[in-house]
């Protein structure tokens, strides 16, 4: 198998033939390592890099294979996101304030992962505190898309999303507080998963806001379960987290015969570039042809639902951000600054009116999926979205409509406001810019595996981006 080949192996492939000794874990990775020196210089997806760490740890993979005692992930590179902390190193949340900001622990989630035997070996670039759906800030610069380097890779987990695409990780991690999973994970051609509230643990205080999850990103859905299954289930010091722990089958049941599958293309009030359109129409018609019903759904919301959500965000991620960049706010990327002016305007009236709002969505969408099995709409709304894009100074139009805010970019953040609500992304074709987009399957609350079962039976028929041809041409 050439270098090539190797970058792009789905995880639970390079499991399978770690076991059987036809390929190491030394192998895979230096692989990973030759194709990185190679292509980031264009992208720009990892901050920091430990390569030689990780090539220790992938000798010590080799040698639990051959005496049998070899872990779940054992052997599998994974990159982190810049954003959780990992034991020893620094974590800088692409702000200069941190960026000498070393942890003395790692996040519950890369315990998790090393302790499956993942061996981490690059961290990926993220927008400061998270904030954008790109990824670019004063410390880390601009990271971009593989597929169409003049475009972004989404955010605020774009890093993980491009080195992905471009074939420097098997797996990363990404976090979801409006859509940072799912929508660079539809702009680079991935599956990403945004969890219910409490299938994986975090660290307080954002354990407790139920917008936010931490979750995978991979190249296939069998990929995204395995590591999925890992980082889930109950931990003791999160109090959110959920029992009993649940494992998501990786040889998933496909049969959607009969299947009751609703759809919106704008979620009532949304614009959608008309690529996105069509590509979720031929998803939707895959669907059709493997036994399930389809049909258009009404949901009854309005831009109301992007004010309660800006509130949101405003509120918790400023008072973050004040509490951290006090006396220092010169050093902050203009957007963070914006969101700490933001958070001195949401009071007690906007924060009420921010949970009604998702009271009032929910009571339209819960009886809807009493009658359906799955709910369908687009991911991202465009694919035009330039790398280095900030919406306080540049505009962009869809429909000859000029989009108002950031959060009009994506249509995720909906599904962080119903959260208990699972969501897969997956990839449903290429926009004429040579940029994937995809769509959201949303199941019911709780119901992870419906999700996961429609994307790969999604992905059985219709492997979107699985061979040389398909993928970024850098």
């Amino acid at each position: 198998m050439d270098e090539r080949e190797l970058c792009f192996l789905p995880a639970v492939t390079a499991l399978e033939q770690f076991r059987s000794s036809q390929l190491s874990p030394v192998e895979l990775l230096n692989a990973l390592i030759a194709r990185a020196e190679k292509v980031e210089p264009s992208i720009n997806a990892f901050t920091d890099r430990y390569f030689e760490e990780a090539l220790a740890k992938a000798a010590e993979a080799e040698q639990r294979y051959a005496k049998g005692n070899a872990r779940p992930l054992e052997g599998l590179p994974i990159a982190i996101k810049d954003e959780i902390a990992v034991g020893g190193q620094r974590s800088t949340q692409g702000s200069l304030l941190l960026q000498d900001d070393v942890s003395e622990q790692s996040g519950y989630i890369v315990e998790r992962l090393e302790e499956a035997g993942a061996i981490i070996h690059a961290r990926t670039a993220t927008p400061e505190f998270c904030l954008l759906f790109q990824t670019h800030s004063r410390l880390w610069g601009v990271t971009r898309n593989p597929w169409n380097l003049e475009i972004t890779p989404g955010g605020s987990s774009g890093g993980s999303a491009a080195s992905l695409a471009a074939g420097t990780a098997t797996l990363a991690s990404g976090s979801d507080i409006g859509g940072s999973i799912r929508q660079p994970a539809s702009m680079c051609g991935l599956v990403g998963f945004m969890p219910p509230y409490g299938r994986n643990p975090e660290e307080p205080p954002f354990n407790l806001d139920p917008y936010n999850r931490q979750g995978p990103l991979a190249r296939t859905v069998a990929d995204c379960a395995l590591i999925q299954n890992v980082m889930s289930g109950p931990h003791p010091r999160d109090i959110s987290t959920v029992r009993p722990k649940i494992e998501l089958p990786l040889d998933l049941d496909t049969s959607l015969k009969n299947w009751r599958i609703a759809y919106s293309m704008d979620l009532g009030y949304v614009d959608v570039d008309p690529d996105v359109v069509a590509n979720t129409l031929e998803t939707l018609e895959v669907f059709r042809s493997l036994g399930a019903v389809v049909e258009e759904v009404e949901l009854g919301w309005s831009k109301r639902v992007d004010d309660a959500a800006g509130a949101s965000y405003d509120f918790m991620m400023g008072a973050y951000i004040k509490g951290i960049a006090a006396g220092r706010e010169d050093q902050l990327c203009d957007y963070s600054r914006a969101c700490l002016e933001n958070c001195e305007r949401v009071g007690s009236d906007e924060f009420l009116s921010m949970l009604s709002t998702c009271g009032e969505m929910y009571d339209r969408f819960g009886p809807l999926m009493e009658e359906h099995d799955l709910f369908v709409c687009p991911t991202a709304t465009t694919t035009r979205v330039k790398a280095d894009f900030n919406d306080l100074h540049d505009s962009i139009e869809i429909n000859g409509r000029a989009l108002d805010s950031d959060l009009s970019i994506a249509m995720c953040h909906q599904f962080n406001m119903l959260s208990r609500c699972p969501v897969l992304s997956v990839p449903s074709g290429m926009a004429d810019n040579g940029v994937p987009t995809g769509v959201q399957l949303v199941g019911r609350t709780y119901d992870d595996e419906a999700v996961f079962r429609a994307g790969a039976a999604l992905e059985a028929v219709r492997p979107v981006f699985r061979d040389d041809a398909t993928r970024p041409p850098l």
